[in-house]
This record gives C-alpha cells, sequence and structure tokens, in this order.
C-alpha cells in the first residue's frame, strides 16, 4: 500500500527535522482505521474469527496514517479567526467520542444477532474509514456512519469469537478500557508523551506491521500457514497493542492542542474519529491475543 503519510513530503521534512509544526497545532500526530476481512472455515464447522479478522490490522494501520496526514493537514490551519464562532473544548471531545462509541454499540449490538453483517460493516466501514481520513473537513455524517458500520462488523466477529470462546467479549472490552485507562493516566500525569522520534518510528512499525498482515492474510486464503497463531501471534498481537496505545496518546495529544490553541469547535469530531479508529483497533487485537491463550487450554 502507498502510505500517504511516510509519502507526504511535508511530513518527511518536518520529521526528519524534528521541528514543531506550524500553525496553531504544536503537538504530535493522529491516525487512522480497518479493512477487509477474510474468510475460512473452523474445524467445529463455523465461519473462523480468524478468517474474518485477519486483514483488519492491514486496514487498520493504513487508515492510521491516512488519518495521520489528515489531521496534521487540517490543524496547520491557522486559529480560528474573530469571525468564526465555537472553540474547540474537552466538552466536546468526550461528548462525541462518547456519541461514537453508543453507535459502535449500536451497530453491535445488530451485528451480534445478524453476524452475517460484518463483511457489510466491514467494506462500508473501509470506504468511510479513509474517507474520514482524507477529509480536510470532518463530516459528522459520515463519522457517525463509520462508528455504525464498525459496529456491524465488531458485533458479528465477536459473536463468532464468543461462541467458541464464551465470555472472550467480555474481557476484551475490559482489556480494551484498561489500556485507554492506563494511557489517559500515564498522559495527563506528563508522565508519558509523544515526541516526533517516537511517533516516526511508531509510523514505520505501522507499515511494517500492515504489510505483515497483508503476507499473512495471503498465507492464509491459500492454506499455507497462519502466522498469526501460537507464539508468533501473541508476540505479533502484543506489538500491535503497544502501536495502538501509543496512537491513543497521539489522539489526547491531537485534542489537547486544539483545545490550548482555539482549533475550530468542528475539529472535535477529527479527534473523536481518530480515539474510535484506535480503540477499535486495540479491541479486535485483544479479542485476538485472548483467543490465542484460551485455544492453549
Amino acid at each position: 500500500m502507498a502510505n500517504p503519510v511516510m509519502n507526504s513530503k511535508n511530513f518527511q521534512q518536518q520529521m526528519h527535522a524534528g521541528a514543531p509544526q506550524p500553525g496553531w497545532y504544536q503537538g504530535g500526530g493522529q491516525q487512522t482505521a480497518p479493512g477487509p476481512y477474510g474468510q475460512q472455515q473452523s474445524p467445529y464447522g463455523q465461519q473462523s474469527p480468524y478468517g474474518q479478522a485477519q486483514a483488519f490490522g492491514a486496514g487498520q494501520a493504513a487508515q492510521q496514517a491516512a488519518h495521520q496526514q489528515s489531521m496534521e493537514d487540517a490543524f496547520r490551519a491557522p486559529a480560528a479567526g474573530a469571525g468564526q464562532t465555537g472553540r474547540m473544548t474537552y466538552n466536546d471531545i468526550v461528548g462525541k467520542t462518547a456519541l461514537m462509541l453508543v453507535l459502535v454499540v449500536a451497530g453491535g449490538v445488530v451485528g451480534w444477532s445478524s453476524p452475517g453483517l460484518m463483511i457489510i460493516g466491514a467494506i462500508v466501514g473501509l470506504v468511510l474509514g479513509l474517507v474520514n481520513s482524507f477529509k480536510r473537513e470532518p463530516s459528522p455524517v459520515l463519522i457517525m456512519a463509520y462508528a455504525l458500520a464498525q459496529g456491524l462488523f465488531l458485533g458479528g466477529i465477536s459473536a463468532v469469537f464468543d461462541a467458541s470462546y464464551p465470555g472472550i467479549v467480555v474481557q476484551a472490552v475490559l482489556g480494551t478500557f484498561s489500556v485507554f485507562a492506563v494511557m489517559l493516566a500515564l498522559y495527563t500525569s506528563g508522565k508519558f508523551r509523544p515526541t516526533p522520534r517516537m511517533t516516526k518510528i511508531v509510523l514505520a512499525a505501522m507499515v511494517g506491521y500492515m504489510l505483515f498482515m497483508l503476507l499473512n492474510l495471503v498465507l492464509t486464503w491459500t492454506g499455507v500457514a497462519n502466522l498469526r497463531e501460537g507464539g508468533l501471534g501473541l508476540v505479533v498481537g502484543a506489538i500491535a497493542v503497544l502501536l495502538a496505545a501509543y496512537s491513543l496518546t497521539l489522539d489526547f495529544e491531537m485534542g489537547a492542542q486544539g483545545v490550548k490553541n482555539g482549533a475550530p469547535q468542528k475539529y472535535s469530531w477529527t479527534v473523536a474519529f481518530g480515539l474510535t479508529v484506535t480503540l477499535i483497533w486495540l479491541y479486535v487485537e485483544i479479542l485476538r491475543i485472548i483467543a490465542i491463550f484460551r485455544s492453549n487450554d
């Protein structure tokens, strides 16, 4: 995949130079969201959750990178003028993020009861995720539609996983929000903040992860092997969780800089979108890791 972040001349110049971002945004970067999902049959006679989730990581990394570029471009704009009404606040970010998660859960309820809809949710989520990532101006309607589509996918794949490993969904949800709480606590305490150098390393790692997932998708579909199983699967999953956790700090930093520098209120939708993308990725990776552990019991 052609990574829009790594191919961006401005981005490369800024990251290599370590220079602060121009305009009102002087913080870290941002990120992006999901991909298509393959299918295979499990020995138990039902759809394998691994086949459905195989390409998720690759698509997620691609959208993380695309969203990074979109946020960089939007947040280089000068602070809103006196004629513009409304400034971004933390309440705006929290409220819109909560709304996004409610929509994901609503879509998840439908997807859980009709797992076949997860393919539709995956495809629509991929398209809307990329559209929202590349748009310079946030579209609340498209962002909310993305949350609903991803909810369909998550509901369906969660139902498939739960059929094989009862209770795994609750464990994955608790794990996801535990990571979120820890990263938020570290960020707000000032003990951990994203840096230009670390962000560059993480973006490069996302590209590597994406390529690995695409290779594994081909190997899985052709019946050669599934590299996301066993010990290697746990290692790759752990790396993906670390990448997603760092991406959360990029979202926090983007929101904090937006509030500090008086960004227009509409960009709170962009921050909410980024947080939702990262939480979805984090949930799927934790779900996969728990499944590997439980399959070895």
